[in-house]
């Protein structure tokens, strides 16, 4: 049990036989001093009758209060009742005050707010009463002292309700902050609860997003690596069907056969999201120069490859990625735009690596997004999407009939 809880339960022990229990020690009191204070015979049956009223009144409003607890019309009755009880038996002996002063116990508990300080201030007459001597005042000396004796009281009075309103006021607050404590943490339990289920739907999520992010980039890797493979495979192929020079088949076909070993290569590496082949050997800029070497080769186009600004060692997926966007726009230089001529630059710039990829080619509007086709699909979006994936961006500029640029930035990163 709390404190407060056992402190209410002690106050309602209180309520409900201090009344006798002071009703009791005031009649003692009182037959033990009638003789002192004067009592005359008439007195002492109107006090036994007062005495027997003031129990039956208690014991009236023992069972009333259970029913209707809390300021009432009956409870303010029962008050001015047993006011009047208690002021008439302070009238007839003053030691009768010990049951009077039940008056300043329990007051909130039995009228409303606005009669509390009436309430208490009649309790004090009939104490002031008891302290001066008795009612009523035999003499002008007497009600001077009776109502220095009041005064006094009606202060104490004032200041004990002042006390009273403002630690009813802080149990009040102390009620509603605990209430709303109580509102904020189910609150609180509910957006747990509620959290819980968003974090499994979000682990869900990511697993799917995962799953999904892992196909678009073996589909890219395949398109980048074993598509372009085949295609080269596929060129190498229709020069030997179409020559009748041996030296120049042979020629062709170990360049095809040298594009099937490195496509084999690179997809045993793209299963395991490994760096692309010719990473293994060199880095990226010697790699860059050995793919634009061969691209002309392939196609026999002019192709030039240049590096700018201080070489560092890229992080193996930084390198993987230039590489990868450098291998999809030669692919579509030679595939769509049936470029001459193409110049490409890898540029260290600060914390940023630029490469640009620029063509001769018949060019295109940026504007007017191309139909998806069966043969590719991938190009300017898995470019673009590749650099995305490292923080990084691609720009594309063409224009119909004037060639197409690319360029891509991203932070550099360097290896580990």
């Amino acid at each position: 049990m709390s404190d407060g809880a056992a402190v209410e339960q002690r106050w309602a022990v209180f309520h409900r036989w201090g009344p006798y229990v002071l009703l009791a020690a005031g009649t003692l009191l009182s037959v033990a001093a009638a003789d002192a204070v004067g009592m005359t015979r008439g007195e002492r049956w109107a006090g036994g009758v007062l005495v027997v009223a003031a129990v039956v009144l208690q014991l009236a409003w023992g069972s009333a209060e259970r029913r209707r607890p809390g300021p009432s019309a009956e409870s303010a009755c029962y008050y001015a009742v047993r006011w009047a009880v208690g002021f008439a038996l302070t009238w007839l002996n003053p030691l009768f005050a010990f049951y009077a002063v039940i008056g300043y116990f329990g007051v909130g508990r039995q009228l409303p707010r606005r009669l509390v300080r009436w309430g208490l201030l009649a309790t004090a007459v009939t104490t002031a009463g008891s302290q001066s001597g008795g009612m009523p005042p035999r003499d002008g000396l007497g009600w001077v002292f009776f109502g220095a004796v009041l005064l006094v009281n009606a202060l104490l009075v004032a200041l004990f309700a002042h006390f009273g309103e403002l630690e009813e006021e802080r149990t009040r607050a102390q009620a509603a902050t605990i209430a709303e404590l109580e509102r904020t943490n189910a609150a609180l339990q509910q957006a747990l609860g509620e959290n819980a289920a968003l974090h499994t739907q979000l682990l869900v999520q990511a697993r799917e997003a995962g799953v999904a992010d892992e196909r678009r980039r073996l589909a890219a890797e395949i398109h980048d690596t074993l598509a372009q493979g085949l295609t080269g495979i596929i060129a190498q192929l229709q020069v030997v069907a179409n020559t009748r020079d041996p030296d120049l088949a042979r020629v062709h076909v170990v360049r095809a056969t040298d594009l099937a070993r490195e496509s084999l290569g690179e997809a045993r590496r793209s299963v395991h999201n490994l760096a692309p082949v010719a990473l293994d050997r060199d880095g990226l800029p010697q790699a860059l120069e050995k793919t634009v070497a061969e691209w002309g080769e392939r196609t026999g186009a002019r192709a030039d490859c240049t590096v700018t600004g201080t070489v560092e060692p890229l992080h193996e997926e930084v390198a993987a990625t230039l590489l990868r966007i450098a291998q999809e726009a030669l692919s579509n230089a030679s595939r769509h735009a049936r470029a001459t001529r193409v110049g490409v630059t890898l540029s260290y710039i600060g914390d940023e690596v630029t490469l640009d990829i620029r063509d001769d080619g018949r060019g295109f509007d940026p504007r007017v997004r191309p139909a998806r086709t069966g043969s590719g699909g991938f190009g300017l979006d898995g470019m673009r999407a590749r650099a995305e994936r490292i923080a990084g961006s691609l720009t594309v500029e063409s224009e119909p009939g004037h060639g197409t640029a690319v360029s891509a930035r991203v932070p550099l990163v360097r290896h580990d």
